[in-house]
């Protein structure tokens, strides 16, 4: 081979070494930099329903790359103790905006925000189970009764919708778990309400039937229905009104009726009646 083409291959293999050198160095450097660029954050160890108050055993740490979310929870110490406020998963991050304050607990009490209140309302088995009412649902109050607590024979029954849009916090089972760590059985709804609106709402428990009524959770619209009586249910919309039968007979009673006049002609010895009927009456 000649020597002058050994030199050139020689060279341009020294070169592609160098190259291939210089490209592996750049890239290695990239990819150690995205390797590097990772938070360490809290996760969920398993799965953990509403109220539970976490322990060690039910979180871990694992490595996120790219930006975390935010309120994410970077130390076990911050989220051990806390109550959970919404249903967590497994290898789900822990937000802060998804536990209770610290030093509130677990249960119940730990998923009411401020300035709201939790009120119990007692229903039967087809509202509380069968009805589908669970908890996170929205759904509007309705009640029947008399105001006056007696019932008028003449309209019967009332119903009226009390509270619109009202977010239910548990429904048919307890929160909490029994001995054998199964939801304890109870006929009670538990409301997410105002001040003002538990007032109304343990007032009308006492004195009325409470029906509560699905509605969709993304519907926001508030309605103002006015109310139903029992005597409209069996109204008959086709026989004339009351007020419309009473007009039409006093318009028929003041029209006079026509009066009839009878007048005696006499020609020479024959005599004859001559009946008139006047419409005016004159």
């Amino acid at each position: 081979m000649n020597k002058r083409v050994l030199v050139i291959l020689l060279s341009a293999f020294v070169v592609a070494a160098a190259c291939s050198y210089l490209v592996y160095r750049l890239v290695g450097r990239r990819m150690m930099a995205i390797q590097h660029d990772t938070t360490k954050v809290v996760v969920v160890a398993r799965d953990i329903p509403l109220g539970t108050v976490l322990r060690d055993t039910d979180l871990r740490t694992s490595e996120m790359i790219g930006t975390v979310p935010k309120g994410v929870i970077l130390n076990l110490r911050d989220a051990v103790g806390r109550g959970v406020i919404s249903n967590l998963y497994e290898g789900e991050p822990v937000l802060d905006s998804r536990l209770a304050a610290v030093g509130s607990g677990g249960g119940l009490a730990a998923t009411i925000s401020p300035g709201m209140r939790a009120l119990a309302v007692k229903v039967d088995d087809v509202v509380g189970v069968a009805g589908f009412v669970t908890a996170g649902m929205r759904v509007d109050v309705l009640i029947s009764g008399s105001p006056t607590g007696v019932v008028s024979t003449s309209e019967g029954s009332k119903v009226r919708t009390l509270l619109q849009n009202i977010q239910v916090l548990s429904a048919g089972t307890d929160i909490q778990k029994d001995g054998d760590g199964k939801p304890k059985q109870v006929q009670v709804v538990n409301l997410l309400v105002t001040p003002e609106q538990a007032e109304r709402l343990s007032l009308a428990s006492n004195q009325t039937h409470i029906q509560l009524v699905l509605r969709n959770p993304l519907d926001m619209q508030i309605t103002q229905p006015p109310g139903t009586a029992m005597s409209a249910l069996f109204a008959d919309k086709n026989s004339a009104s009351p007020k419309l039968l009473s007009a039409t007979i006093r318009r028929s009673v003041a029209q006079p009726a026509p009066q009839v006049y009878s007048i005696q002609v006499f020609n020479g010895s024959k005599r004859s009646d001559e009946r008139f009927v006047s419409s005016e009456g004159k």
